[in-house]
């Protein structure tokens, strides 16, 4: 299965938002539709991620130095002092088991897409085991039902 396969089954709905964006309103966007990551976007092209990740990153960097004295509210951050301004970015064609590898070592779990400069979507590791899944119990699904309608053998006397 290649990636491209999974982004067909997803959908298309992406979410972007400009490096220039408050995180508060990034956080905001991600709560409301249940999403891990945010693509940013800058003058059409990609610019990095924005994932929950680094949502929690700057929430205990903050907490951290709260200790020491006051710190700025979330909303003082933008999302570009915040985003991965270089994801892993995968190819279309990129078979599935490469693809689950790739998410493995390079630890990150949403993964934009790209077509040499077009942006095609993101994948996410739960896409992927998702796609994995429904593909599994498809193939289990074929091989019952042709065990189930095995041809008898002739009884030879």
């Amino acid at each position: 299965m290649k990636v491209s396969k999974i982004l067909e089954l997803k959908g298309t709905t992406l979410f972007t938002m400009s490096p220039q964006d408050s995180l508060a309103n990034a956080v905001m966007v991600m709560a409301e539709h249940d999403i891990g990551s945010i693509v940013v976007m800058a003058q059409g092209r990609l610019a990095g991620m924005l994932t929950f990740r680094e949502v929690i990153r700057i929430l205990a960097k903050r907490q951290s130095e709260n200790r020491i004295g006051p710190t700025p509210p979330i909303s003082s951050f933008t999302i570009a002092e915040v985003m991965n301004p270089q994801p892993t970015i995968v190819n279309p064609d990129m078979d599935v088991d490469t693809l689950r590898k790739l998410m493995v070592d390079s630890h990150e779990r949403y993964l934009p897409v790209m077509e040499g400069e077009l942006l095609m979507g993101v994948i996410s590791f739960h896409d992927v085991a998702k796609a994995v899944l429904d593909k599994q119990s498809f193939e289990n699904k074929m091989l019952k039902a042709y065990i189930r309608d095995w041809p008898q053998e002739d009884k030879a006397d």
